[in-house]
């Protein structure tokens, strides 16, 4: 009988040590994958799906997982679809309830504004509920992204590179100082002999009045125009390649420019997404 109780009490012994080893921090660690969102299926898989799959592929030892930053798109889909995304504080809260203590969160946004900084604001709530927080950088960071990125999006529109044809970029545009970010890029394709790309905006500078003046400085006959956006959404289906008055295809129609519109967004880039693994490679 004694040597029974000794053998239980052993038994009890092994199964709390590997109990208290769950609470303590046994999960894997996770990179989190923070996106803007969009409600567009299509899109979503073929750009965040495909940069989120990257990572994975790249850290076969860590657990992935995605949150977006839109609480509009978030309930548009929940509703729509019945497709359930954690914001950045619901996705938070399920790691520490799972008890993640190593987490790398990488963010998808193409520069360090608004939602990059309400992003941070989270992190730093949470920081002390984790052994091990780091924080990726977004794609346009160093000058190196921006080489990186310079080869990508005038790689994949080679085909239309003929002479005659401005190759425009349309970016989302903020009144956040990372505005910046899209006059460096432009500065960067011209220094790099791409005087026949040209970067605009939705709702900041430049415009796409200042790319009309482009196009007709330049003499183009036909203007190209993509999303400079990890995600080809609203903007790009809408703002940029719709058939209302103010979207900026009729614009150059009626200028009088051929006009050829590319619902594609950067993340379906294999070099793009490239930068966010390598990102999460060297985060600090």
């Amino acid at each position: 009988m004694k040597l029974v109780r000794i053998g239980a009490l052993a038994l009890c012994a092994v199964m709390l040590a590997l109990a208290l080893a769950g609470c303590s921090g046994s999960k894997k660690p996770v990179i989190l994958v923070v996106s803007f969102g969009t409600s567009y299926n299509d899109s979503r898989e073929a750009t965040i799906g495909a940069i989120e799959a990257a990572i994975k592929a790249a850290n076969p030892d860590k657990e992935v997982r995605r949150a977006f930053t839109s609480q509009i798109i978030i309930d548009k889909l929940k509703s729509r679809d019945g497709l359930s995304i954690d914001n950045v504080e619901e996705a938070f809260a399920r790691l520490i309830k799972d008890g993640v203590k190593d987490l790398i969160v990488q963010p998808t946004h193409v520069m360090n504004g608004y939602e990059y900084d309400d992003l941070m604001k989270v992190v730093e709530q949470n920081r002390s509920k984790f052994s091990s927080v780091k924080v990726g950088a977004p794609l346009l960071t160093s000058d190196d992204d921006f080489a990186k990125v310079i080869d990508a999006i005038t790689a994949a529109t080679a085909e239309y590179d003929d002479g005659k044809t401005l190759i425009t970029f349309m970016g989302h545009g903020t009144e956040h100082t990372a505005n910046a970010t899209y006059a460096k890029l432009q500065e960067k394709l011209t220094a790099a002999g791409k005087t026949n790309y040209c970067i605009g905006t939705v709702e900041a500078e430049p415009t796409i009045e200042d790319v009309v003046a482009a196009a007709k400085a330049g003499g183009y006959t036909r203007v190209v125009l993509e999303p400079l956006m990890v995600v080809a959404g609203d903007h790009a289906n809408n703002d940029m390649a719709g058939d209302e008055d103010d979207s900026w295809k009729v614009i150059l129609q009626n200028e009088g420019f051929e006009v050829v519109t590319l619902i594609r967004g950067l993340g379906e880039l294999p070099a793009v997404c490239a930068v966010y693994v390598d990102h999460v490679k060297n985060v600090k």
